[in-house]
């Protein structure tokens, strides 16, 4: 016997990302250029 469930409630596609999630992203940019200008600076001081 089957039963009969409401469906589940899902966010519509372009919903905007909420304020965590966008700061989070921000971070993990702003940390992946740093890191990256690191490994510059680091490859610099090798060659000269």
């Amino acid at each position: 016997m089957t039963t009969r469930r409401t469906p589940e409630y899902r966010a519509p596609a372009g919903r905007p990302v909420g304020r965590a999630a966008a700061a989070g992203l921000a971070l993990a940019v702003v940390a992946g250029l740093a890191w990256v200008g690191g490994m510059v600076c680091t490859l610099v001081g090798w060659a000269g």
